[in-house]
């Protein structure tokens, strides 16, 4: 929805921000401009949900000058739509307002559809209080956002350049088929490979023929980092408790999901440490400095939160002589934001096909809860909560050792 011109007059004297823009004049020297600020609000890279305002006739210092609102002024702001130079074009609306004897002139632009929204071919966004290019990382978000508005996601897309070939099909069929499909149903069916691979997300039709899928290359690819540079982990075991100390262990995961995750795991198992105490006890107490299945429910969290697109940053899972940090690439996505990250039913799939493959193959018994039980199994052995860094394209928990 559009503001009301009650709304549109309360932002006269409202300071600069992610939704308002103010300028003096609407001019051929600043049009370029204003159109990248509008571009930009279409984007709408912070995810308010709110329509961007240009409001002309205010400037810089926030004072009111108004301005000339005629009929050429007002065809000038129409050409912005006639020109096609914002791709595609989002819903604009032009509205004349009256402040103490003097005229002002609003151009509103509701979020896109459709991001990334471009102009004169580059996609702009907004920063505060200001329009800038978008990064990388600007684009993907948008071009997720997109793909998510329209009921997509990047783990269910295909990937053209594969074909079946590049699938374990005898893993496939002996491991994760039987796991995924209820069992009279596999006898019934009767359905080829083709059809069973499609049925289960693990390939798609929409090329001119079936190709494996993001989620089905993670899944039963032969070699999944061929099409997935980043889908791995890198785990480094470092000598005290200072980033770029002496290595004392460094290891590479790769494989499918499956590979990654018990490998990983595996590494866990051999580098925690349990102390016994007999002392004052009728039987002897052991204590690990890590609970493993704390470990685990963080660690398949960031397998199945992380971010497959656009990087090859694997899920890096460093190990020093205090605590244990694991960074998952890709923030908060969908309903969970900074704010409610790691509450109960707080939860969001970037990644929903991988999400039922975890869940198929036992990884995950009940999802939004993950963190909920880590904390509680931490809290169980002694170690501290698990503390969370939050950034827009990372997020890294971090787990102390047992005091």
């Amino acid at each position: 929805m559009f503001y009301t011109d009650e709304q549109l007059l309360e932002l006269v004297t409202a300071p600069e921000s992610p939704t308002l823009e103010r300028k003096q004049s609407f001019t051929d020297k600043n049009k370029d401009k204003i159109c990248r600020t509008l571009c930009a609000f279409a984007n709408d890279l912070a995810g308010l949900g709110q329509p961007g305002v240009v409001l002309l006739g205010v400037a810089d210092d926030g004072s009111v000058t108004g301005v000339d609102a005629n009929d050429a002024l007002l065809q000038k702001i129409d050409q912005i739509r006639a020109e096609g130079k914002i791709q595609p074009l989002p819903s604009l609306m032009v509205r004349k307002l009256p402040w103490q004897g003097k005229t002002l002139v609003a151009i509103m632009v509701q979020p896109s559809s459709l991001p990334p929204v471009a102009f004169d071919g580059r996609i702009w966004v907004r920063l505060s209080a200001s329009t800038q290019q978008a990064s990388q990382e600007d684009e993907r978000l948008l071009a997720e956002r997109r793909r998510t508005r329209a009921g997509r996601s990047f783990d269910s897309e295909g990937v053209p350049a594969a074909s079946l070939q590049d699938l374990n099909q005898i893993y496939f069929l002996s491991t994760y088929l039987p796991q995924a499909v209820a069992p009279d149903v596999l006898e019934a069916n009767g359905r080829s490979l083709q059809e069973r691979l499609m049925t289960t997300h693990m390939a798609t039709a929409d090329a001119q023929q079936p190709v494996p899928t993001v989620a089905g290359l993670l899944t039963t690819g032969l070699s999944p980092q061929d099409w997935l540079a980043g889908a791995y982990v890198q785990f480094i075991r470092y000598a005290g408790t200072e980033h770029g100390g002496a290595v004392m262990d460094e290891k590479r995961i790769t494989g499918n999901l499956e590979d990654v995750i018990n490998g990983t795991e595996a590494i866990f198992k051999a580098h925690i440490q349990t102390t016994v105490d007999i002392t004052g006890q009728d039987r002897e107490r052991r204590q690990p400095d890590y609970p493993l299945p704390a470990l685990q429910q963080l660690f398949r969290n960031a397998i199945l939160h992380r971010n497959y697109e656009g990087t090859n940053t694997p899920v890096r899972v460093y190990w020093f002589d205090d605590r244990i940090e694991i960074a998952s690439p890709g923030g908060p996505y969908g309903t969970v934001t900074a704010q409610n990250f790691g509450q109960p039913y707080a939860t969001d799939y970037r990644n929903p096909i991988v999400a039922g493959v975890l869940f198929n193959l036992k990884y995950v018994q009940k999802f939004g809860f993950g963190i909920q039980n880590a904390r509680k199994l931490l809290a169980e052995n002694g170690n501290p909560a698990p503390e969370f860094e939050i950034g827009q394209t990372m997020v890294v928990v971090t787990v102390r050792k047992v005091t």
